[in-house]
């Protein structure tokens, strides 16, 4: 009997029996520059991809506006601002000309602990921050359309600010392909309607399509959005599985993400080489609430035969979804029924509508989910369209009970970074 732990206090570790169980998939841990890990950083700032240094890109008395994700994101960014602010300041910028925006997206806004663990107390003593509101339209401003058609609506402070500069981590991600460059401009600092048009593009297509591929219709789009939007210069991590960074990427919003992506695809893209009847996962490091959640679930996806039976293990302390309540009553759906709801009109937030048929092609369509999470009530996670188990061995043994004794069964660590690669024999 194989013993699989979960990274979560007081859940309980499961044992799966040995011919049953294919392989426990995770993401690798890295080889660290001698000095620390920052040392990696400061050498990416001295080696931008594809534009000048940051410091020779600014000039004397200039602004810039850092915008930074939020406290659902692992990305370190109290150690990252002040090694960018001190490149800032020998270009000639200081902080009183520079202000932080915490790109939320359609996220619930952050607490001032959180905001404080985010961005580092001293320096949130020093420097302006502020918290994009994707609802008030008040605070937007329209820059007409890509050449696809997407309407573009950004915060208004990015075009108050002489240089836009992004903070953030690379990771595969479901609706991007890989997070990071672009995607802090939209969704982060975008209005809703916009978010909603790039996410239901990605709603059309598989998770095996987009997921861990680093150009894709939705790419293209936000890339598209984060150029109207001025977007000059990134700097992202790529962290291994024990959250130290194994690479940064400067420069460049869209020549320095690609090559983040490669470096992310070496540490989170794990090979697999056949199917699973059964995928177990846990949901580690996006915890806090099920729309965070379903990136591990979007990762159980990519090993699991057709017609099999995935075992999500989270917590979920915040519930199914702050900032898109409604999700409770929808529950997740087949993917046609969604998108006939949304040709009739009768969905006004399509980054729901797409959220809905990222988690419905997979427990709807493809197969049949089976929840392990304290955080929702068993009455909610059916409705939601779930099977509820109350522990992760429960959890394993009902679905060992639907696919039969011989199924076989793939473990995800680390699910919410995850990516699962086919790799045949």
């Amino acid at each position: 009997m194989a013993r699989i732990t979960f990274p979560y206090e007081g859940f309980g570790d499961a044992v799966i029996p040995d011919e049953n169980l294919m392989a426990v998939l995770a993401p690798r841990t890295a080889e660290i520059a001698r000095g620390g890990d920052l040392e990696e950083v400061k050498r990416a700032l001295r080696e931008p991809i594809g534009t000048p240094r940051l410091k020779d890109m600014v000039g004397k008395g200039n602004s810039a506006l850092i915008l930074i994700d939020d406290n659902t994101r692992t990305t370190p960014t109290a150690r990252l601002l002040p090694l960018l602010l001190e490149e800032l300041s020998s270009g000639g910028i200081s902080s009183d000309r520079t202000a932080i925006l915490i790109a939320l997206g359609t996220h619930r806004f952050m607490s001032k602990a959180e905001v404080e663990a985010k961005v580092g107390k001293d320096l949130l003593q020093k420097i302006r921050v502020f918290q994009h509101d994707a609802h008030d339209e008040s605070k937007l401003a329209n820059l007409g359309t890509t050449e696809h058609g997407t309407e573009v609506w950004i915060n208004r402070l990015l075009l108050e600010y002489d240089h836009v500069i992004a903070l953030g981590h690379i990771t595969p991600h479901r609706v991007a392909g890989f997070s990071g460059g672009a995607k802090i401009v939209q969704p982060g600092v975008s209005g809703v309607v916009t978010t909603g048009q790039t996410h239901w593009v990605s709603a059309l297509y598989d998770g095996a399509d987009i997921m861990g591929t680093i150009d894709n219709p939705v790419r293209r789009e936000m890339n598209a959005v984060a150029k109207k939007a001025r977007l000059s210069f990134i700097m992202n991590v790529v962290l291994d599985r024990e959250e130290r960074i194994y690479r940064c990427v400067c420069g460049d919003p869209e020549k320095a993400h690609v090559a983040g992506c490669e470096a992310s695809r070496e540490i989170y893209g794990i090979p697999f080489s056949e199917y699973a009847d059964i995928v177990v996962t846990d949901t580690f490091p996006a915890d806090s609430e099920l729309w965070q959640a379903a990136k591990g679930i979007y990762a159980g996806d990519l090993p699991l035969k057709q017609g099999g039976i995935l075992v999500t293990v989270t917590p979920c302390p915040e519930g199914v979804a702050q900032g898109h309540p409604e999700l409770s009553e929808i529950g997740y759906l087949p993917f046609q029924q969604v998108k006939d709801m949304v040709d009739r009109g009768e969905f006004d937030d399509l980054t729901m509508a797409a959220h809905i048929v990222h988690v419905g092609r997979i427990i709807r369509d493809k197969g049949k989910g089976i929840m392990v999470c304290p955080g929702i009530e068993r009455s909610t996670s059916e409705k939601l369209g779930f099977i509820s188990a109350e522990t992760p061995q429960e959890g394993i043994d009902r679905a060992l009970s639907m696919a039969g004794p011989g199924a076989k069964i793939i473990v995800l660590k680390n699910g919410g970074d995850i990516l699962p690669l086919y790799s045949p024999k």
